[in-house]
């Protein structure tokens, strides 16, 4: 079997993609190698300095978004409807990682807050524009540590420690993703949602984080364990947005568990529960205060 690569990616001239977290690390490899195969891609992020200096030239626009505040989301999803008349790729990248459980501007906890609700409020408002676009997808990033979380579906918002949560939004941007691909199939919808797991790759996330031992983790990590750099721990995310063998509710991964070219993996047992699915996303939509979408 010939490992797929970049390479692989194919044409994607005309094609419109959102990437969330696109100033550094995995967003901004996504970005990239969205924009030198024809993609012209959004850059939505915090700081729209960091990502103009980050951008150098390529071709992509920027636009704020801060996902722990869900004013901000509900502006960007409307500038985007604004200027765009289609949208082909939503790739839910940005995240934060064993951070201190300060609330969002919105009151939730941070992992939970900005990796799971922020990403599921930006999907929801955008699915208008996603499903009017034929074979349009949704990738997010999970991790492979969702399969060790359980879902606390009695208080979504109640995990307190920084590693219990960090796994437990990564169980939850699974779950939701199996559940919106469901979702979107009964609805006769052509629009795909599909997870992707970076496995270890050499960022900037851990970096940033505020505790001592995330930072010194980030350092001592690529002594201990295989890891790989932001380039090919983007390579899952950019297989489940063009691979025309896909299906929604899949899962691309490192083919070594952490490092490796990009293969289809099984989501966890708790992932794939319906039942788990259609708690998480109803009471997922009471937190963010949404509707239920008019399209599916």
């Amino acid at each position: 079997m010939v490992a797929w690569s970049e390479s692989d990616i194919g044409d994607l001239t005309g094609k419109i993609a959102v990437v969330t977290g696109a100033n550094g690390g995995l967003g901004m490899q996504t970005t990239r190698m969205l924009t030198e195969h024809g993609a012209k891609v959004i850059m939505a992020v915090r700081d729209p300095a960091k990502a103009e200096a980050a951008r150098g030239d390529l071709a992509a626009d920027i636009l704020r978004l801060d996902l722990a505040d869900q004013s901000s989301v509900a502006k960007f999803a409307g500038e985007t409807a604004a200027r765009y008349d289609r949208l082909d790729l939503l790739i839910n990248n940005a995240g934060v990682a064993m951070v201190n459980p300060t609330p969002t501007v919105d009151g939730f906890e941070p992992h939970l807050g900005v990796n799971h609700l922020g990403h599921m409020a930006l999907a929801v408002r955008l699915l208008p524009m996603l499903v009017s676009t034929k074979d349009s997808r949704i990738v997010t990033i999970t991790s492979v540590s969702h399969h060790l979380a359980r879902l606390r579906l009695d208080d979504l918002n109640g995990v307190t420690n920084r590693y219990e949560a960090y796994f437990h939004s990564k169980l939850a941007n699974m779950t939701f993703t199996v559940e919106l691909a469901r979702r979107l199939a009964a609805a006769g919808h052509s629009t795909r949602a599909l997870a992707s797991d970076p496995g270890i790759a050499r960022t900037m996330l851990a970096r940033t984080d505020t505790s001592r031992i995330m930072r010194t983790t980030a350092i001592v990590t690529p002594y201990l364990v295989p890891t790989q750099s932001a380039a090919h721990g983007a390579l899952p995310t950019l297989r489940a947005a063009v691979d025309p063998d896909s299906r929604g509710g899949q899962l691309y991964s490192p083919r070594f568990l952490v490092v490796g070219p990009p293969v289809r993996t099984r989501p966890s047992r708790r992932a794939l529960d319906p039942e788990a699915g259609r708690r998480l996303w109803e009471l997922s939509l009471d937190l963010l205060r949404l509707n239920e979408p008019d399209v599916l």
